[in-house]
């Protein structure tokens, strides 16, 4: 298996997964000009894709889904509750999925898992083709037991580092926006992300990525050097999903 991002952050989102013949995108919150090139650059075009699966309805996740889908025919995966968004118009296949359910993609086995955030049925994933797994945390506002569960003896783990609490409380954002992107439902600082890794089984893990980092308040090595302190290892082996570079392939075996 191995995955790939397209991009991170509040402007777009879009993760890629393989296994075999499989070719996975979860989200997508780029027009198909930028899916087209970003995809380009990891030697992949929309025409590979076996499938676009939807965490929730937030447009930097789900705004390029509808077009990207109609122009190339992918199926859509997404829980009924994402689906009732109005803004995604006609899609070629649209297939409902439970977030406690586990569901099969050709390749790829997903493994839904509901998450507190403040969409309508939002879910994060865990990728596997039974023998690892890809485990992936993005907005949400806090963790819970079953994630912790889930996300516990990955091989691979992307995981939120929104901002850094000091520069969001003194930073520009409205009062509304900073208790929102700081609440149970918003996004995990650095240090809650940090938190949740010191409680995960974390013996089999191959590749640490952070993601959805806050272009204002947030910084790489700040994201990095939290998930250092847990891991006793150098900021340098942990990765970070760019909002315009996104992550090259990453291999797990």
């Amino acid at each position: 298996m191995r995955f790939a991002s397209l991009g991170s952050g509040s402007r777009g989102n879009g993760t890629l997964v393989e296994a075999g013949a499989t070719l996975v995108l979860l989200d997508c919150g780029f027009s198909i000009a930028q899916v087209e090139a970003r995809m380009a650059r990891l030697g992949k075009t929309p025409a590979d894709l076996s499938a676009i699966v939807v965490t929730h309805e937030h447009g930097d996740h789900i705004k390029g889904v509808g077009p990207l889908a109609r122009r190339y025919q992918i199926p859509v995966w997404m829980t009924p509750g994402t689906a009732r968004h109005r803004r995604l118009g006609a899609l070629p296949q649209l297939c409902h999925f439970n977030s406690h359910s586990r569901f099969a993609i050709d390749d790829l086995e997903l493994s839904p898992y509901p998450v507190p955030h403040d969409a309508r049925e939002p879910a994060q994933f865990v990728f596997g083709d039974g023998k690892v797994r890809i485990g992936i945390l993005t907005d949400v506002g806090c963790w819970t037991p079953h994630i912790e569960e889930q996300l516990s003896r990955c091989d691979a783990l992307i995981l939120e580092c929104n901002h850094d609490s000091d520069l969001l409380l003194h930073g520009g954002y409205p009062a509304a926006l900073k208790q929102r992107v700081g609440g149970r439902h918003g996004h995990l600082s650095n240090r809650q992300a940090a938190d949740l890794l010191g409680r995960l089984n974390t013996g089999k893990l191959q590749h640490l990525i952070a993601a959805h980092l806050s272009e204002e308040n947030n910084q790489p090595q700040l994201a990095r050097d939290a998930l250092a302190a847990v891991l006793g290892c150098s900021g340098d082996w942990i990765g970070v999903a760019d909002q315009e570079q996104g992550l090259a392939w990453r291999e797990v075996v």
